[in-house]
């Protein structure tokens, strides 16, 4: 992937996009989830109906900005668990149409 956007938020309301990158010819806004370990559950659970909403308005904004048609583009999942270390990819993790 080629990353194109860090830490991308769309003006003047909330919703902030991690990273933004060119997967050939599809654009891929992929959310970063950390945790220090998974005592407490997996990172992918603090992925709820509202961040992907925000982070969804966030891509729209993106898209139309850029002229991207929406059928071009996915949202992926990025987890890291750091003890013990695990780095997870998760593409097409959630549907723009969800958000």
């Amino acid at each position: 992937m080629r990353v194109v956007a860090r830490n991308w938020t769309r003006p003047g309301l909330r919703g902030e996009v991690d990273l933004v990158a060119w997967d050939g010819d599809r654009l891929v806004f992929v959310e970063v989830k950390s945790r220090r370990d998974s005592l407490h559950g997996p990172p992918e659970r603090a992925i709820d109906p509202l961040k992907k909403l925000l982070v969804g308005s966030a891509a729209f904004y993106f898209l139309r900005r850029w002229r991207v048609p929406p059928d071009r583009a996915r949202c992926d999942l990025v987890t890291v668990v750091f003890h013990p270390f695990q780095i997870r990819h998760i593409p097409d993790a959630w549907s723009l149409r969800e958000s």
